[in-house]
């Protein structure tokens, strides 16, 4: 079962392309400032039905992926990487948002956190800093977070930072 806040059919501004985004509910990190905050309460939120998301991704051709966004979707990789599965097979890419950095979550050693990874395709880590909010930075809102190319990471063993 997924537990998410809510869904933006198209969305310009959280990822390359035209994207459908998945708010995951629940998050430990809290950062002060986010722009998401009632994702936070683990308590909140409602079930989802990915089936129907999935059925909602497919009717739209304009789509270039799909991103999972919060709350923190490594709070719950094992339905979020299913999903990202299913998404591929339709030809889509998946794009990743984390409180984490990917050192982090490589040092969780999860089974499910890494198959997660295997499915992302671009991941923008890091916690939200107030004190390093920029809003000229693309996909993301303070300097500290990382933008990576995950299919290049994976093919070379070295973290892809995406430049500006």
């Amino acid at each position: 079962m997924l537990k998410i806040s809510g869904t933006i059919p198209e969305s310009i501004v959280d990822g390359k392309g035209i994207r459908y985004v998945i708010f995951t509910q629940g998050c430990p990190h809290r950062c002060p400032g986010c722009q998401n905050p009632q994702t936070h309460d683990f308590a909140g939120g409602k079930p989802a039905d990915t089936a129907a998301i999935l059925r909602e991704i497919s009717q739209d051709p304009l789509l270039r992926g799909v991103t999972f966004s919060g709350g923190e979707p490594f709070c719950q990789p094992a339905p979020l990487a299913r999903l990202a599965r299913e998404i591929h097979r339709r030809k889509l890419d998946v794009t990743v948002y984390t409180g984490y950095t990917l050192e982090e979550l490589w040092a969780m050693h999860d089974k499910d956190v890494d198959d997660l990874l295997a499915q992302a395709d671009v991941l923008v880590d890091g916690r939200f800093v107030l004190a390093q909010r920029d809003l000229t930075l693309r996909f993301r809102g303070s300097r500290n977070q990382r933008l990576i190319d995950m299919n290049k990471t994976r093919e070379t063993g070295e973290i892809a930072v995406i430049p500006d």
